[in-house]
């Protein structure tokens, strides 16, 4: 699901703090603006993926020019989607028909091969994926 909340950022001596003062938990920084805005995305998708997950009421976005915006920060509205972040913590398992020569089955079965793990390992390694 897409969404577009307004942040507000901050500029600190070491970097751009990130608040989303509709969703107190979620909050992020970065040391550039560039930085920070993609923080800022990640963290939002997060936080929404997460009350979308529990099923939890989801705040309606406020109006920025209603927002009390602290003296030298700004507000920015930041859009982001949930579904990469759902696709990526989807952990039902999913069956598929694979083809390989018969002395392959026959060599990983005497080795006792379990062929789920390690096609989940080989796809995990060729994404780039931690093992």
């Amino acid at each position: 699901m897409k969404y577009i909340y307004p942040a507000i950022f901050t500029e600190e001596e070491d970097g751009i703090l990130v608040d989303f003062p509709d969703l107190p938990n979620c909050y992020t920084d970065g040391a550039t603006i560039e930085e920070a805005f993609e923080n800022a995305e990640d963290a939002l998708a997060l936080a929404l993926w997460h009350l979308e997950a529990e099923h939890a009421a989801i705040p309606a976005p406020s109006v920025p020019a209603a927002l009390h915006v602290p003296s030298g920060a700004s507000v920015a509205l930041v859009r982001t989607d949930t579904l990469p972040v759902r696709q990526m913590n989807d952990t039902r398992t999913v069956r598929k028909n694979v083809t390989l020569p018969g002395w392959m089955d026959t060599l990983a079965r005497e080795r006792n091969i379990n062929f789920s793990k390690l096609l989940q390992n080989a796809i995990r390694k060729e994404c780039g994926i931690g093992v």
